[in-house]
């Protein structure tokens, strides 16, 4: 599969003079509930209206969506409003239905796509379509694997086609429901810049807090669109009640969101430099990240040296990792002079860090 601008025509023609936006209900419970949310939606920048039909829970005994029945809400909510209708599908037979009741656009979860057979099972089942299809990227961060479930939708000759970055799951605690990892949502788009990339700030953060700060990084890396859960009541939803919003916040948020323009060649440089400036905050976040875990581990070498009564200071092995550092950073493009000033700061914290405990 090739880069082609025949991948984006489907959002082209769509003549948006703002990002892409899919938003809905997590899960859709109620005929009243979908309709009252597309009604409030309706006259916005959300072009897709989204439902979840059939909910894939990780453990049994939840709730797992209405079934079939939520895609005749879907339908009577596209007749009244105008809006287009978007659900997830998980196999031939979720394909067969949507495709029963005019979904429009029709997304791959993240469950679904670290498997092959059912990827190509929906391919199968899709073949030929003219509708969208989304591919959110899989549970854990493997960018082949990514690939592979659009590579399978283009063999079967769909080309309206597109990916979800919704973040992946980690054994870690962090503040993110699924972290971003947005190095490879950008290295996707680095490989397929035409592959339209929408992100899905609900899912990435698990928190109706923080949806607006993962929605404007996407946007200044140049996402092409969000999918953004909303609910007239997301405190009493039946699913994932607290990632959800209600349609006057999504609008205030949409409002909000700073979206930088494309018209001219200033435009154009500010556009790379807002997007290149964007990497490096994140980078320069995970850095910061990963030294607070670095000096967590100093505290727990420091509790062990105070225990054995053992000097903080161990030259050989500060030695050992210096020197190997070293031949590290130069195979990196770092500087030898830049190395040793960032090694010997992070060592003067750990000692500190070491003396602290032991002084205590």
């Amino acid at each position: 599969m090739e880069n082609s601008k025949e991948m984006r025509a489907w959002l082209d023609d769509l003549g948006l003079d703002h990002p892409l936006v899919i938003a809905g209900p997590c899960s859709a419970e109620t005929e009243e509930q979908v309709l009252k949310i597309a009604h409030e939606l309706k006259d916005s920048d959300v072009t897709y209206l989204r439902a979840g039909i059939w909910k894939p829970r990780t453990r049994p005994g939840n709730f797992e969506g209405v079934g079939a029945l939520g895609l005749k809400w879907l339908q009577k909510a596209k007749e009244e409003t105008g809006m287009l209708t978007a659900t997830e599908v998980a196999n031939a037979a979720h394909v067969k239905l949507a495709l029963e009741h005019d979904v429009d656009l029709l997304w791959i979860g993240a469950r679904s796509t670290v498997s092959p057979f059912i990827v190509q099972e929906i391919a199968d089942a899709l073949k030929g379509t003219d509708k969208v299809v989304l591919v959110k990227n899989p549970v854990n961060p493997d960018l082949a694997l990514w690939l592979g479930g659009i590579e399978r939708l283009y063999s079967a000759d769909i080309r309206k086609l597109g990916v979800i970055h919704r973040g992946f799951s980690t054994y870690e605690k962090t503040k993110y429901r699924n972290i971003p990892e947005w190095q490879l949502a950008i290295e996707l788009q680095n490989r397929f810049p035409d592959l339209p990339l929408i992100c899905d700030p609900s899912h990435i953060t698990g928190k109706r807090d923080m949806i607006f700060d993962v929605a404007q990084t996407a946007l200044d890396l140049n996402f092409n669109g969000l999918m953004i859960e909303t609910h007239t009541d997301p405190d009493n939803a039946w699913s994932d009640a607290a990632q959800q919003v209600t349609p006057a916040s999504l609008i205030r948020i949409m409002e909000d969101l700073k979206i930088r323009k494309e018209t001219d060649a200033e435009a154009e440089y500010n556009n790379k430099l807002g997007m290149l400036r964007a990497q490096i905050d994140i980078i320069d976040n995970g850095l910061v990240e990963t030294l607070g875990k670095r000096m967590r581990i100093s505290d727990e070498i420091g509790t062990l040296k105070k225990q054995k009564n053992v000097a903080v200071l161990q030259s050989k092995r500060w030695n050992e990792i210096l020197g190997r550092m070293i031949l590290e950073g130069q195979e990196k493009g770092l500087s030898e002079e830049f190395v040793l000033k960032m090694f010997k700061a992070i060592h003067q914290e750990s000692i500190n860090h070491q003396e602290k405990i032991l002084k205590a």
